[in-house]
């Protein structure tokens, strides 16, 4: 298949849409991938987009953990993926508490936008994953198309009322992956090999 463009990327929140939601994850053995990631990550790179994690990571400034866990979890992280054969390119978090007012913790595009001018990305060509109205916020603020995770039978959906709606809602995580590939390449697969370009939004 022939990928459109170059430099692009898809920023990934960390907790809920790659690894599993443990509040405030202090703790190594807490860390996990949730199913299908390495393989969407691994998608993703050879597709021809950057892989960059962009997270809200309060647990510092609470006093939960340091900087140097932060950084020990985010190790493992990398090295769960590649053991799928998935790479990461890098990781942006927001150290703050919400109530600091600081102007990088999401839904503020801040870290999106620094990492685009460090990896010469455009954004026009990217994509913003999540499972929270402020990743969808977030990318959408930077120019990025968006996806919002919601697993079937999840209680926290947020109605359909929300204020910025997603380009595509998907069910897990190799969906939102697979919508995104399919959204980026010139010569479109055979009907069924991928979900549908309407993704009902």
């Amino acid at each position: 298949m022939e990928l459109v463009g170059t430099n692009r990327a898809v920023f990934l929140d960390r907790d809920g849409t790659i690894a599993r939601d443990v509040p405030y994850c202090s703790r190594l053995e807490d860390f996990e991938l949730l199913e299908g990631v390495g393989e969407g990550i691994r998608m993703l790179s050879e597709a021809g987009f950057k892989v960059i994690v962009v997270t809200n990571q309060s647990g510092i400034a609470r006093g939960y953990f340091t900087e140097a866990m932060l950084d020990r979890i985010h190790q493992k992280m990398k090295s769960d993926s590649a053991s799928y054969g998935a790479h990461i390119d890098a990781i942006y978090y927001c150290p703050h508490h919400p109530d600091e007012g600081c102007d990088c913790r999401k839904p503020k595009p801040t870290l999106i936008l620094r990492a685009a001018r460090e990896h010469n990305i455009d954004l026009t060509e990217s994509f913003s994953i999540g499972d929270k109205l402020q990743d969808i916020e977030a990318g959408h603020a930077a120019g990025c198309r968006t996806v919002l995770i919601i697993p079937v039978g999840d209680e926290a959906t947020p109605p359909e009322e929300y204020s910025m709606r997603p380009d595509f809602k998907a069910e897990n995580f190799k969906q939102a992956c697979d919508w995104v590939v399919i959204n980026t390449v010139r010569t479109v697969p055979s009907a069924g090999s991928l979900p549908s370009l309407n993704g009902n939004p």
